[in-house]
């Protein structure tokens, strides 16, 4: 890829190698959005949110202009902010840091405020506006905010009087630091570009990557590799490395506060058979080593090492399932591979509602094929829901939403014995997921689902279940309406007026080894399980998950 270096637009936030990229994979379209977005000052929030934070990432370059990334730590208040248009920094790199002399008077800086408890972060690039040395004046030329792809939440906490240890310095890595690249799930990368004449396009910056422990690949002593996603289209990191390719890479011990640095040339490769073994990836790119830094005990905080990843998630499918439940189908917003669950866990997903100062959690049961390449969640709408009614009046297709790992304790454990599959409403959802995952193991294994709704209009699925139980001799269905509507068949779209009730279930199935997985509504599940266990069935036989109103 080549790049013009010189002409830059001054209406444009991006020089001419973000937009090479951009263009080069379609995403120019940004420009419009970006301009609203990328500011050169920092709004009163952005300003609150830094000088609120225990710690900065930042970047800049050495004595031989090779970008490297640190970090800055301090007591409350250690970073404030005079005007928008600058921060105060009341910390300095310690002794023996890459930069511990880089911030002089008028160097390019790149500062990314990360809050890894609610993984929110943003991002300011510009210069350091006068020489000091125990603490950094700097001058804002672009400010942004982030997704939280791939950002682990961590919480933290300060240890007082923890004396940095001895920096050491390489040009290979030690066996100890490639276990220490290996097992990490985060680190930053610090990039930048500085072409002809003044635009606050060109500077430094620091950006943050994340994905599963190894994700970063040791190739050698002196090379490393990692796949690259696609995150907000701005391209920044990217776009710099076409132009110049010098990169520095700052690699974190949560549990010690120790920092890793490394900086040397990169390269990407765009069509390597290999991405296939990343699927997603958009690139490969790869570190030859220059130089290491290693710096023991560098800030006085810990974070948890182990922590929760949260993944961005694109609504491509929006499916009415009956009149008041909706199907919504989710692929990764990387089109990377999600991570798998088993048959009747949940999704943990967060939305940003408009007026809510917070985003808004909720948990989904799965109602899609645990083999499936896509999340598929079934909700009910519910008349005083905030996010279900969020999620059917204004998610459309293209949305993008947060989620966590699949989880919940609800799973099908047990893979000899009978099997019956017992649901009200909504809670069919589990069993869908339950269904789809034993109908794919085409064994002989009886099955029943039996299921219990209002009528036709309030049967989500009904079609679903129905075709995948048709092709299985070894499954048999039953349907309870408890007010069918006048066009509702008998024999046909339903089984039995009423409820389902444990004395049914018992007639329908007459197998004492039969283990029961029960869902829906609290009372539903109370009633269900008490008929089952006065019909004789052992309470370790039924197993339950229970969501939905309590009524």
């Amino acid at each position: 890829m080549t790049a013009q270096t010189t002409g830059i637009d001054n209406l444009s936030p991006f020089h001419h190698g973000e937009q090479a990229v951009q263009e080069r994979l379609g995403v120019r379209d940004i420009e419009d959005w970006a301009r609203a977005v990328v500011r050169n000052h920092l709004p009163d929030q952005h300003r609150a949110f830094h000088t609120a934070l225990p710690f900065l990432v930042v970047s800049a370059r050495d004595d031989q202009g090779r970008p490297w990334a640190t970090l800055l730590d301090g007591p409350d208040g250690f970073v404030t902010s005079p005007d928008p248009h600058h921060l105060v920094i009341d910390a300095a790199p310690v002794p023996g840091d890459a930069l511990e002399d880089a911030f002089r008077a008028d160097a390019d800086m790149g500062i990314l405020g990360i809050e890894l408890a609610t993984r929110r972060r943003n991002r300011v690039n510009g210069r350091v506006a006068a020489d000091g040395s125990k603490s950094i004046s700097f001058r804002v030329d672009q400010a942004f905010g982030n997704c939280p792809q791939y950002i682990r939440e961590r919480a933290w906490h300060r240890v007082e009087d923890a004396p940095a240890g001895t920096a050491t310095r390489g040009t290979s890595l030690t066996p100890a630091q490639q276990d220490w690249i290996t097992n990490a799930d985060t680190f930053f990368i610090a990039s930048g570009y500085r072409g002809d004449g003044e635009s606050p396009t060109f500077g430094m910056d620091v950006s943050h990557r994340g994905g599963e422990r190894g994700f970063v690949q040791v190739l050698s002593d002196g090379q490393l590799r990692f796949p690259d996603y696609a995150g907000n289209n701005h391209y920044n990191t990217i776009g710099n490395l076409v132009l110049d390719p010098r990169a520095g890479y700052l690699f974190m011990d949560f549990e010690t506060g120790s920092l890793l640095q490394i900086t040397g040339d990169t390269s990407m490769d765009w069509e390597t058979d290999e991405l296939v073994n990343f699927p997603g990836a958009r690139r490969l790119i790869t570190l030859n080593i220059a130089e290491i830094v290693e710096l023991p005990l560098a800030v006085g905080l810990r974070w948890q090492s182990d922590a929760e990843s949260v993944r961005s998630l694109r609504l491509i499918e929006k499916t009415p399932e009956s009149e008041d439940v909706t199907s919504f189908v989710f692929e990764a917003r990387d089109s990377g591979p999600l991570a798998t669950f088993e048959p009747g866990q949940h999704l943990p997903i967060e939305l940003s509602i408009p007026g809510m100062s917070e985003p808004v959690r909720r948990t989904y049961s799965l109602s899609s094929s645990p083999w499936d390449e896509h999340y598929r969640i079934t909700v009910k709408r519910e008349p005083m829901g905030l996010v279900s009614r969020y999620l059917h009046d204004a998610v459309e297709p293209g949305a993008i939403i947060e989620s966590r790992p699949p989880a919940g304790d609800f799973m099908m454990t047990c893979n000899m014995w009978p099997l019956v599959l017992v649901s009200a409403g909504v809670g069919v959802t589990p069993m869908m997921s339950i269904l789809h995952a034993v109908a794919a193991q085409h064994s002989d294994r009886p099955v029943w689902f039996v299921h219990g709704a209002r009528d036709g209009d309030h049967h989500p699925l009904a079609t679903e279940v129905r075709n995948l139980i048709t092709d299985h001799a070894d499954m048999s269905l039953h349907v309870a309406y408890s007010r069918p509507n006048p066009d509702d068949k008998l024999g046909i779209d339903f089984d039995s007026e009423g409820r389902v009730t444990g004395a049914l279930l018992v007639d329908l199935v007459g197998n004492v080894d039969a283990h029961y997985f029960l869902c829906g509504p609290t009372r539903f599940m109370a009633d269900v399980q008490l008929d089952l266990e006065q019909q004789g069935i052992p309470v370790e036989q039924i197993h339950t998950e229970t969501f939905g109103p309590a009524g």
